[in-house]
């Protein structure tokens, strides 16, 4: 009785995680599939997953001539890549201090950090955007990056998991003469990439995908990001080509799908780890 319960309790949870990954996966599988598609096949009245006649080498093409594809895929690695340095040489100093040692505004920056959770990038896209022009950093990888290379979020994501790092290791290497900063470099961030790579998803995802910010201070294609050059590859020649504009969408969004099946178990273990203690 007890192996039978047990038995249809997994076939229902199987069932309703199966039922979240096709809708969640719906997107993209209507992706893959219209980016192989003809315009009268996407435009036909009957809704087929299967494209009556593939077209999916005309419309890479397309997408690969019409917008320099190399140059926006590059501009969002740099991008990316130095978002995510910047935020962890910023966030695992601050988040160590907060967790492991004691002084007197340790309370007060922790506030801070949980207000600095409640701005969104809108509320300071105006001033920011002034500074900019002011400083003549428009149209550059330094207005693309600067504005998120402190994370509030990385420094909360980072604190709880050193809370949970035990004190112990940190007492022994203070015994071994070790100073704060060579804690830090020698003990803290080699035990701390778990949580670093279940980080880098959520970074890389979010500023690979973002278009508000880089629709505001890029003008020029030179430094357009991926999500800014399908909005140049929609206006300037794919018109009403969406077999095309799929075919784009996919070439940009296959190395965020690569990174995450590469960090999956990473991710996970550094999600789980960053919520064992409070």
């Amino acid at each position: 009785m007890m192996t039978s319960v047990f038995s249809l309790g997994r076939v229902l949870r199987l069932s309703l995680l199966s039922l979240g990954a096709i809708i969640f996966l719906a997107p993209y599988i209507f992706m893959i599939s219209a980016a192989g598609k003809t315009q009268s096949d996407i435009f036909t009245s009957s809704l087929s997953l299967m494209p009556a006649h593939l077209a999916y080498i005309e419309n890479f093409a397309k997408a690969l001539s019409r917008v320099p594809m190399a140059r926006l895929l590059w501009n969002g690695v740099v991008v990316c890549g130095l978002i995510f340095f910047f935020q962890v040489l910023v966030a695992i100093p601050c988040a160590y201090a907060m967790a492991k040692l004691r002084f007197g505004a340790a309370r007060a920056m922790m506030v801070l950090v949980m207000l600095g959770l409640l701005v969104p990038i809108h509320a300071t896209a105006l001033p920011l955007y002034v500074a900019f022009d002011r400083a003549s950093l428009l149209n550059s990888y330094a207005a693309l990056v600067a504005p998120f290379t402190i994370s509030v979020f990385a420094i909360f994501m980072f604190l709880q998991f050193f809370r949970a790092m035990p004190d112990d290791l940190i007492h022994a290497a203070r015994l071994d003469g070790m100073s704060e900063l060579g804690i830090v470099a020698r003990v803290i961030v080699p035990n701390a990439w778990p949580a670093v790579t279940a980080f880098a998803i959520f970074s890389v995802v979010a500023h690979w995908n973002d278009l508000y910010w880089s629709l505001i201070v890029i003008s020029k294609q030179d430094y357009a990001t991926p999500p800014l050059g399908l909005m140049y590859f929609r206006a300037a020649e794919a018109g009403d080509d969406y077999g095309a504009l799929m075919a784009a969408t996919l070439i940009i969004t296959l190395p965020l799908v690569a990174a995450f099946l590469f960090a999956q178990k990473r991710f996970v273990e550094g999600i789980t780890m960053t919520g064992l203690k409070g």
